[in-house]
């Protein structure tokens, strides 16, 4: 009897790099890639925010899809249902007598929850789970530390450990051509947006960065597009806090929170990069960024259910305030602080924001507003195109003063403004209503006289909201705080 191993695949949608894939194909005589639509990613998050939003429903649609395709092109297909993968799972195993179900390993407390319930739910059959790891650019077996509880609380003493003491692996080719699928299982359909539950289409806002199209075959493109079409590589490290435009930074980010590509991919192409063109500080920061992520996903291994807490990792013992009206304000950019604003509607228009505009929003929000800094990471999650667990909860512990930055660190946000958006270029993209207001005014329009409000056509409580807060009196009460 032919032997026969299900291949699940959840945010790993490549077949490049993709260890249980090639392990599968290398000593099973037929694979079964399955990918479930759970409808707990459909659900709700904490404070009852959505898990998901259309815009990044349609990008991880057009992943599947995308994956689904590359199956075809290696003979095989990918079998799609609808349900949670406890459930499907034992299903499709038993349906087609498979011998092992293997998987990658997550890091997010739900994510090992459904794991959990997926290996206790293939008791009942013949086959039996297996794990690989493969988020990360250092493999957790090479890492130089001692379990989760000897991770570094700080990213630099983590950086130097796996830079001194750790290798990156190489990449893995995908199988060259797979088996058909038995002939008693079909693939399944793809689920509409409308299937999932969502009214939008998912359609993105002329003036985003990226339209941000799903998918492993898009996701190898950028990394070619950005490195070596468009030559960006070079100048990442000046370029990479810019607000406006495609290719300021690299913008991998929400093909890699998906899967359809791997961080190794993306450092071999900046090792073959060097060889070839360039080596100088920009290469390298994209390899320390990647480094970054790894520190997170390792992080909220070593925290757990602690991430999630009001205290964070720290277990800060913050005074958190809840302000329905104050949190609306931040969400729909009208806090009446234009970086803010721009950044949250650009969030909500096309599911992106860059790095520069999260820690500042971050910041608005936790520190400014002292509002329960989950709230934000809630809200991001909802939003997000490129949400990864890992990252977005630790970044925003990070900017939180519940995280491991041994500061107690705020941004100043109109210095901020005026520093990366010097001519207000960026807030007047994603907030038409200071369009004739000058640039000397344009990050604070709150400076202007009731004269040159009419003058300039944005009237302070008609045309664009008063500020939310002092955001001077703010900072003089984080410091006081800090003392």
């Amino acid at each position: 009897m032919p032997s026969t191993a299900l291949v699940w695949i959840r945010h790993d949608l490549r077949t490049r790099d993709h260890e249980p894939l090639r392990s599968a194909a290398e000593r099973h005589d037929r694979v079964v890639p399955v990918y479930c639509f759970d409808p707990r990613h459909f659900g709700t998050t904490m404070f009852d925010l959505p898990k998901m939003s259309a815009v990044r429903a349609r990008f991880l649609r057009e992943s599947v899809a995308d994956l689904r395709q590359s199956y075809r092109d290696l003979g095989a297909d990918l079998v799609v249902r609808r349900g949670r993968p406890e459930e499907i799972l034992p299903e499709v195993a038993r349906q087609v007598a498979a011998d092992e179900v293997l998987m990658y390993q997550e890091i997010g407390t739900e994510e090992r929850e459904t794991e959990e319930a997926v290996k206790q739910a293939l008791d009942d059959t013949e086959a039996t789970p297996g794990f690989f790891w493969g988020k990360t650019l250092y493999h957790i077996q090479d890492l130089p530390f001692d379990g989760p509880d000897d991770i570094p609380n700080v990213y630099t003493n983590f950086r130097k450990g796996v830079e001194k003491q750790s290798r990156i692996r190489e990449t893995i080719s995908p199988p060259e051509s797979l088996p058909a699928l038995p002939d008693n299982m079909e693939p399944g359909a793809l689920p509409t947006l409308d299937d999932l539950g969502f009214e939008a289409d998912g359609s993105v806002d002329e003036r985003a960065v990226l339209p941000f199209e799903g998918g492993e075959t898009r996701g190898l493109d950028r990394i070619d597009e950005y490195i070596w079409r468009e030559d960006r590589l070079r100048t990442y490290k000046a370029t990479r806090n810019g607000l406006l435009g495609a290719n300021y930074s690299s913008k991998f980010s929400p093909w890699l929170a998906h899967g359809c590509i791997s961080p190794r991919q993306i450092y071999e192409e900046v090792q073959r990069y060097e060889d070839e063109r360039v080596s100088n500080k920009s290469t390298y920061w994209m390899t320390f960024e990647l480094i970054w992520r790894d520190f997170f996903t390792f992080v909220a291994w070593k925290g757990g259910a602690r991430l999630f807490r009001p205290g964070g990792l720290l277990g800060n013992d913050i005074d958190w305030r809840y302000d329905d009206a104050a949190f609306d304000r931040w969400a729909t950019g009208t806090t009446g602080i234009p970086f803010v604003d721009a950044n949250m509607r650009e969030l909500n228009q096309t599911g992106y924001m860059s790095n520069r505009g999260r820690q500042n929003v971050a910041s608005m929000l936790s520190q400014s507003l002292k509002l329960d800094w989950r709230l934000g990471a809630a809200y991001f999650e909802s939003r997000l195109v490129d949400y990864d667990v890992a990252s977005n909860w630790g970044n925003w512990a990070y900017n939180s003063r519940v995280g491991n930055d041994p500061r107690s660190r705020y941004f100043n946000i109109v210095k901020q403004a005026k520093r990366y958006d010097e001519n207000g270029d960026y807030v007047r993209t994603w907030l038409p209503e200071l369009e004739g207001v000058p640039d000397e005014f344009v990050h604070e329009p709150h400076r202007m006289s009731p004269e040159q409000q009419k003058l300039y056509g944005c009237v302070l409580g008609d045309d664009y909201p008063s500020p939310i807060v002092d955001l001077n009196e703010t900072y003089q009460r984080i410091q006081r705080e800090r003392a």
